[in-house]
């Protein structure tokens, strides 16, 4: 039996557009007196989004923690939902990139990394969901926005520009001499730090291609998240 805020979560509302389904996930955060409108119509993944008690509950769990934590649900958890499996695997090493508490990758190197490598790719999705965060651990939304629009020309620090050196080559699987190690090692990065480096790059390349496949679109709240103050929702009354 689904809790209520599950039931909320998957409040959906259908459209049709070029035959393609797409279904709307309304988060349990939404004001219901403050109606929101919606630029973004084209839907959110070219294929059919799975309802919520079909997905195993590990599934479940992930997606209203997610809910709970940003107020939305990101949409390519949606997305990748329709492939449960490929979902568990998908997060599972997202998790194992994005969240790792060694090494000396801050989690705005990391989320640089993700912003570069998706600009590259040309992944909508990845460039806006990516550079909100990056905007939100940087604390610095100009140079976020130089990084998604060109990062040779972004004013990043000589650290930062071995990292994306790094990432970028990898990203265009270009070869990786010695060099671009002793450019990080100049900056304190050593050889596990360009592991990470690079398994993010590599990552993050696939990730913008099944975007790609998918047709993924990026949340609308990812657009002001890191440049507008975040608003508390109103207290139950």
């Amino acid at each position: 039996m689904l809790s209520l805020p599950l039931r909320s979560l998957l409040a959906q509302k259908i459209f049709h557009r070029t035959a393609l389904r797409c279904v709307h996930v309304t988060s349990k955060h939404a004001s219901e007196d403050e109606p929101k409108k919606k630029f973004d119509t084209f839907p959110i993944s070219r294929y059919p989004l799975p309802k919520i008690e079909t997905l195993p509950q590990s599934i479940q769990d992930r997606i209203s923690e997610a809910d709970e934590k940003t107020g939305f649900v990101p949409n390519v958890m949606t997305s990748y939902a329709h492939r449960p499996k490929e979902f568990e695997a998908f997060f599972n090493y997202y998790d194992v990139l994005m969240q790792k508490e060694t090494g000396n990758l801050s989690k705005a190197d990391r989320e640089m990394i993700v912003v570069a490598t998706s600009s590259y790719n040309s992944c909508l999705y990845c460039v806006v969901s990516h550079s909100a965060l990056y905007r939100i651990f940087s604390k610095n939304p100009i140079v976020a926005d130089q990084v998604a629009t060109c990062w040779e020309a972004a004013a990043i620090t000589d650290r930062e520009r071995a990292i994306l050196e790094l990432a970028m080559a990898v990203c265009k699987s270009e070869e990786i001499s010695q060099h671009y190690f002793d450019n990080l090692a100049k900056h304190g990065l050593d050889a596990e730090d360009a592991w990470d480096i690079a398994a993010i790059s590599a990552f993050f390349s696939m990730s913008n291609r099944m975007a790609h496949f998918m047709n993924m679109r990026p949340n609308e709240e990812f657009h002001l998240m890191g440049r507008v103050p975040k608003t508390k929702s109103k207290p139950a009354k």
